[in-house]
């Protein structure tokens, strides 16, 4: 590529000439004449269909060299012609087929420059944020980073490609000018004092920004009077049912049914229920870290007994005598905020301590919490008690018909809000891996221990609970990684795993060698199945690599089967034991993990289907399948974020371009869980924004709350929700 211009870069393909192949999925792509056209007289004109992955790639027969120019940003032109934002994920491959991939929204009948930081300075730190503030002031729009590999061969890039995700009519969008651009010079304080007293961002304004303790206690009274005020939404029973329409057995607890060919749950009156919620109504995972650590190794020490993994815990405070071994382990997460306190400050309370991190810049370290501090602010010393009440009478008044997963505990004996308990297997167990362990490997569930800490468990839910009505149902566990579905190999990771290791070793690999001794009399039957050449059973129980893995598929799908029907029928028995009159709902499976063999496990133990969907909408595409299921169907996770307005700096893993927008969507996303007849409820992630800083476990700072690190809700996001909550059943019904 040649240098170009006075500003330093360099032409990657501006659709002038037929240099590159064009692959379309689910789309169609053209290029020709436009007067937009931004650099020449053509660019790329796309109509992406209405399917769930429509992927335009732009392929080059030699690789392009990116590296070699100091640091360097990959910007393109888009324009969108549609009536409504759009988001456009887009994706470098090398020639390795490593990969990176990032996403923004366009709004409306617009025009954008987006733009990707590949190399340099903002690239590469290590922040401990999910995404960090451009480092130098433009009109362009950074893309956020979502996943790949930060080694991405910048000198052998073989695929540019733009994608949309689960649209459900026709967009159009148009691409032009791919370049490389030199990166201007940065700021150099543009990670420096980011965060103000109230944990919001520093250097910029919006709407509902707080700037004195005097606002945030006017904010406060304010709206307890509006609440005060609020009646809440028509028709509803004491426990959210829908009195306006048919009443139905009632049991005294939580259940399901199926009405006129759409299942339901049924409240303990007997009303129909439909769960509209948000999810992650407490304090664990609000903290950020602080960039302080402690010398002595107390602070560290983690009983295997426990039984809350360390994102679900409060709190935890730093024993005071071990605060003098207090040290300055990240300068560079330090300095972003403009205040911390004192431990003997009156908000010095608010400090904590995490002994482990998912990923981030520390493994471990001190936290503080700015939203309890803000709620001390706004509320007093009797902050906790205040906001239970004050949550509760945001969620009636918001419409919500109960809380989602993952609420405090101080919930639990509202009698006010119905609420759904959680508990996690967490232990010293043996574990498999499916090759996609992104928040743990898989449990080896034929180990005792695994049992063990099921029992364990699911007893602290039951005593939590003490019985009562106003728990829905349980989940347990979140999103594991049973392994994705691209590829048999991929499918059955699990179980491969554990066909590598020793049967002494690994009670799953015990089970698993049973089996097929159970089915083969030999292992010379075995190999004429697998296409394999094992020398003896001695050998086979060893560990063993499969080489055909499309021989072998129909066996690896039984030991499969076999896991995942262990896994939940452990789960279920546990419960139906302790808690017989309340509801299993499942594992919540990420969209991105659902082999058939857990489906069906689920389907048999599971008293509802749950599923974390991050789409724009619950398409028919994927989703058509619940059909045939014909099982109650939740969804435990969806959220959408904006950055525009809020001071965040990531919005989500689902964009809108501004709150409004966000609004919009969020109606969207819940009619199309509204319409679908499997559908039982839909829970958001979650309560409360990120911190600017990102969360501790992880560094996720998405604008994803309905309120703010000072406790303020988006006035558009509960405008909507009344909208839609007030008149759900109706709809829902068909009147």
């Amino acid at each position: 590529m040649a240098e170009t211009g006075g500003d330093r870069q360099w032409p990657v393909e501006s659709f002038e000439t037929r240099s590159v192949r064009i692959d379309a999925q689910n789309a169609s792509a053209t290029i020709g004449a436009d007067r937009r056209a931004t650099d020449g007289k053509q660019l790329l004109a796309v109509t992406y269909e209405p399917h769930v992955d429509d992927v335009v790639t732009l392929n080059f027969d030699k690789p392009l060299d990116l590296g070699g120019r100091g640091d360097v940003n990959l910007a393109f032109d888009l324009f969108n012609d549609n009536p409504v934002s759009t988001q456009i994920f887009f994706n470098i491959v090398d020639d390795q087929g490593r990969s990176q991939r990032r996403s923004a929204a366009i709004a409306a009948n617009s025009s954008a420059t987006l733009y990707a930081v590949l190399s340099g300075y903002e690239a590469n730190v290590q922040t401990g944020l999910r995404e960090i503030p451009p480092s130098w002031k433009s009109d362009d729009v950074k893309l956020f980073w979502r996943n790949g590999d930060r080694n991405l061969d910048l000198s052998r890039i073989a695929k540019l490609s733009f994608e949309l995700e689960a649209i459900t009519a026709p967009r159009k969008l148009a691409i032009d000018n791919i370049r490389l651009r030199a990166n201007p010079i940065s700021d150099p304080f543009f990670l420096t004092e980011i965060v103000d007293r109230f944990g919001q961002n520093a250097k910029v304004d919006y709407p509902i920004k707080i700037h004195s303790e005097a606002e945030l206690k006017q904010a406060a009274a304010k709206e307890l009077a509006e609440l005060a005020a609020s009646k809440g939404a028509p028709e509803r029973s004491r426990w959210g049912g829908w009195t306006g329409g048919p009443k139905l057995r009632a049991t005294g607890h939580f259940r399901t049914e199926k009405v006129d060919g759409k299942w339901w749950m049924v409240d303990p009156d007997g009303y129909l229920f439909f769960s509209s919620a948000i999810a992650n109504v407490r304090m664990a995972n609000l903290e950020t870290v602080t960039g302080y650590d402690f010398e002595a190794p107390s602070v560290r020490k983690i009983d295997p007994e426990e039984l809350t993994p360390e994102d679900s815990r409060d709190v935890v405070p730093v024993d005071p005598s071990v605060r003098g071994t207090r040290f300055l382990a990240s300068p560079l997460r330090r300095a972003m905020f403009q205040w911390l306190p004192a431990y003997d400050d009156p908000l010095g309370d608010h400090y904590g301590y995490r002994r482990t991190f998912h990923q981030g810049a520390l493994e471990h370290g001190e936290v503080y919490s700015f939203y309890k501090a803000n709620l001390e602010r706004r509320y007093g010393d009797n902050y906790m008690s205040k906001w239970r009440d004050v949550t509760i009478d945001r969620m009636r008044d918001w419409g919500m018909t109960s809380f989602g997963n993952w609420i405090d505990p101080i919930y639990y004996d509202n009698q006010k809000m119905p609420y759904f308990a959680n508990g996690w297997i967490i232990g010293n167990f043996k574990t498999l891996s499916s090759g996609f362990d992104y928040w743990s490997p898989l449990p080896d569930v034929y180990d005792p221990n695994f049992k063990r800490r099921a029992r364990l468990t699911i007893e602290q839910i039951a005593r939590e609970v003490k019985g009562s009505p106003w728990c829905i149902g349980v989940f347990v566990d979140n999103e594991k990684s049973w392994g994705r579905t691209d590829t048999p190999r991929n499918q059955y990771a699990a179980v491969l795993d554990a066909l590598s290791k020793p049967a002494k070793d690994s009670p799953a690999k015990a089970q698993f060698a049973k089996m097929l001794k159970g089915k083969y009399a030999s292992i010379a039957a075995l190999n004429a199945a697998w296409k394999s050449s094992f020398a003896s059973w001695e050998e086979f129980d060893a560990g063993v690599k499969v080489a055909d893995i499309e021989s072998a598929k129909a066996d690896l799908s039984l030991l499969f089967a076999d896991y995942a029907e262990t896994y939940f029928r452990t789960v279920r028995d546990e419960l139906k034991r302790v808690m017989p009159d309340h509801m299993y709902m499942g594992v919540r499976m990420a969209e991105w993990g659902m082999p058939d063999e857990v489906t069906k496990a689920a389907l048999k133990h599971s008293d509802v289907l749950s599923y974390n969907v991050y789409r724009e909408t619950i398409h028919p595409e994927t989703w058509g399948f619940l059909q045939k299921l014909d099982r109650p169907t939740i969804i435990g996770e969806f959220h959408i974020g904006s950055t525009s307005d809020t001071g965040l700096y990531h919005p989500g893993l689902v964009i809108g371009v501004d709150q409004t927008d966000r609004a919009r969507m969020y109606e969207r996303y819940m009619n199309s869980v509204l319409d679908n007849p499997m559908m039982v409820g839909a829970h958001w992630f979650q309560y409360v924004d990120d911190n600017v800083t990102g969360r501790a476990y992880d560094g996720e700072n998405y604008n994803v709350g309905w309120v703010t690190n000072t406790d303020i809700p988006y006035p558009e996001m509960t405008a909507a929700a009344r909208r839609f909550n007030y008149d759900l059943y109706r709809r829902r019904f068909g009147n």
